[in-house]
């Protein structure tokens, strides 16, 4: 029986060929390792600059000797007057140039895992970090199609690095900061004492200096935390930021904790383009969370002058810069209030209002404050706030509850709505300042709800007790200007503030009514705390181009019927009324002359001794010399006959040709005597 040959073995001729081309391999990686160590590689220069040239898409050059080779088993990398080039769009040539690097680096690190640096010696390297202005490419990003990416370092292990400085620009920051890094020297991936850094830079035009200290530098070559600490002083301020960045120019959704302090916060957001009023010296802090074109400001706290605040803001770096904040103070210190009309609070504080009003260009004795609006940067950015004030301290208003609602866009001011409660009573705002137009729109519409009249008059030493009547009313004006001055003196409208049936404290009107019989009999029956009874009452003006005329004072009273004629105006703050109490009955010793109010909105005068009640006391005096004592009485006697008004008309604050006596008639009522001004020449 035939036999059948066994099928030839492959497996071991495979393996020779295994084994052959393994040996080929190893034979030609040692002969490439044997030929870069005799000749250090440094016939690789050429390739080196072409290689990394076209991974980078930079031209790369080495102006001085080269070194490229394992030593044994790490790779070597030696160079003088190293340089890589900066893409086209950036300011400055070179991203990055050094008068000599050497290094080793582990081989796997390069294809795998983290890259690794066993050693690093660099000397006057300068480094250039730019970004784009559309903030979507960076110098150090080497492929356009991946955008800007965080700057990424290896771990060293050992280094030395003397001479360095990082220069880092963010158009869309308007930020340029040029800094040089201390020397650094680390053994085993140990730099023992913090490496600091110093420089300064422009943000938006401002120059600034910056210190900065990385705490933890250990734990920074080992790719571990990186516990850095920073100052920064600009425009009288000072900025302190700490946190734990990831890597070394990692900042973007890494909380930051921020603190602020200096003499005016106005000045450090002017910094970044954002108008405010002046503050007092303030200090504030907050985390602070960079997330694109985004800075969020939460957790904030602080405070400026004697008033406090906390809440949340956030910067949107945007086309157009927006900011976004919602916050809540406890209390409001008035003197703090007075940028808000544009005064400045330290003048407020140490010389009053008058000296105030005077520093922004007002003329003398002047209250109304003539500091224009930052119109070019009220154009250039957007805000959305809202405040919530829970307290005023304030010597004679007792203000509260205060919610505002700003809407700034594209050069249009709204504080709408802006609502308080004021003496038990709730004053409503609607207030717009359109930069748009040029000079600015600006209209008022002020509301005040019903207000206690003697609460509202409390702090000017009117007492609360035996004082039942409340005030409502409204102001509606509308006008031209740049400043708060400018825009009521051309301004049109209408005030008016309405009394309802109430009482009043006889003592707080008698000299306004100047009846000597009624203050005299109730003095000798010492019911001086007796409440007057007001049936309704009236206090108007219409507004034409900035001076408001009378239209009408009327209060009718249980016994009286108060008059009040003449005016002021917004644009020399001059005052000219005169007001007169006519009785509604017979009274003896009453003066029946006009009470005058005069001078400025800042120094009022009233004239309880009017010329028309000398003119009586002569008449007087002349009958008691032709006649007897008895006829001398004749001067003074009210004989009653003033007609009581309509309420209807006056609650429904009707101008003066609407209001009615009791009759339905006219009013023909009027106060004479008081000599206008020019000013008034429009009656």
């Amino acid at each position: 029986m035939a036999t059948t040959a066994p099928a030839p073995q492959t497996k071991p001729r495979w393996r020779r060929i295994a084994r052959d081309v393994a040996m080929v391999l190893v034979a030609i990686l040692a002969a490439i390792w044997l030929v870069l160590f005799i000749t250090k590689g440094r016939f690789l220069k050429g390739t080196f600059e072409r290689v990394v040239g076209g991974l980078t898409n930079r031209p790369v050059t080495v102006g001085g000797d080269f070194q490229l080779y394992f030593a044994p088993l790490k790779i070597k990398f030696y160079a003088e007057k190293l340089a890589i080039a900066n893409p086209a769009w950036a300011t400055r040539p070179y991203l990055f140039t050094a008068d000599r690097i050497d290094t080793r680096i582990s081989p796997l690190s390069l294809l795998f895992g983290k890259r690794r640096l066993y050693w690093l010696d660099l000397t006057n390297g300068a480094v250039d970090l730019e970004w784009t202005k559309a903030h979507d490419h960076n110098s150090w990003t080497f492929s356009e199609k991946k955008g800007g990416k965080p700057l990424d370092l290896p771990r060293i292990d050992r280094a030395t690095v003397t001479g360095t400085q990082v220069r880092y620009l963010d158009p869309r920051l308007q930020l340029l900061t040029d800094v040089k890094l201390d020397t650094i020297r680390s053994t085993d991936a140990r730099i023992g004492e913090a490496v600091g850094l110093d420089g300064g830079g422009r943000l938006r035009g401002t120059p600034f200096t910056v210190v900065a200290r990385l705490l933890s530098p250990d734990a920074t070559v080992a790719r571990g935390k990186n516990e850095l600490v920073m100052r920064a002083r600009a425009a009288g301020n000072t900025l302190d930021v700490a946190g734990t960045l990831p890597s070394i120019a990692a900042f973007e959704n890494v909380p930051l904790a921020v603190q602020a302090r200096g003499r005016n916060l106005a000045n450090l957001l002017d910094i970044i383009g954002v108008a405010i009023p002046n503050t007092r010296t303030y200090r504030l802090r907050a985390q602070l969370v960079q997330s694109g074109p985004e800075y969020r400001f939460t957790h904030l706290r602080g405070t400026f002058g004697d008033s406090d605040v906390r809440g949340r803001l956030t910067i949107a770096n945007r086309a157009r810069l927006h900011l976004d904040s919602q916050l809540i103070t406890r209390q409001l210190d008035i003197i703090d209030a007075a940028p808000f009309i544009g005064f400045n609070p330290d003048i407020v504080a140490t010389k009053g209002a008058i000296a105030a009003a005077a520093a922004t260009g007002a003329a003398p004795a002047r209250i109304l404050p003539d500091a224009a609006l930052p119109i070019a940067t009220m154009q250039r950015f957007d805000a959305d706030l809202k405040w919530h004030i829970d307290r005023v301290r304030s010597k004679r208003l007792p203000i509260e509850n205060i919610d505002m609602v700003l809407d700034l866009e594209r050069g249009r001011l709204a504080l709408s709505p802006l609502t308080m409660a004021m003496a038990r009573g709730d004053l409503a705002n609607d207030i717009v300042f359109d930069t748009r137009q040029r000079p600015s729109a600006v209209s008022y519409d002020v509301r005040l709800a019903p207000t206690p009249l003697g609460r509202l008059l409390a702090g000017y030493g009117v007492a609360e007790s035996g004082t039942s009547g409340t005030i409502r009313g409204r102001i509606q004006l509308k006008g031209r200007g740049d400043t708060i001055h400018d825009s009521l003196a051309s301004s049109n409208g209408r005030i008016a503030f309405v009394i309802p049936n109430g009482s009043l404290w006889t003592r707080n009107v008698q000299l306004a009514e100047i009846d000597l019989g009624v203050f005299i009999q109730k003095m000798f029956e010492q019911e001086l705390k007796e409440p007057v009874q007001i049936n309704c009452g009236l206090v108007a003006f219409t507004v034409r181009n900035g001076v408001a005329a009378t239209d009408p004072i009327l209060i009718d009273t249980k016994k009286n019927v108060i008059l009040g004629n003449g005016g002021f105006s917004f644009r020399s703050e001059a005052l000219d009324l005169a007001i007169r109490a006519d009785a509604k009955k017979f009274s003896l010793f009453s003066g029946q002359s006009p009470v005058g109010v005069s001078g400025y909105f800042a120094s009022p005068s009233l004239n309880v001794i009017s010329p028309q009640l000398l003119a009586r006391a002569g008449a007087g005096l002349g009958l008691a010399i032709v006649g007897t004592p008895v006829a001398a009485l004749l001067a003074f006697v009210d004989p009653g006959d003033a007609k009581a008004a309509q309420c209807g008309p006056v609650l429904a604050a009707k101008p003066a040709a609407a209001q009615r006596d009791k009759d339905g008639k006219p009013r023909k009522d009027k106060v004479e005597g008081q000599k206008r001004k020019k000013f008034l020449g429009i009656f």
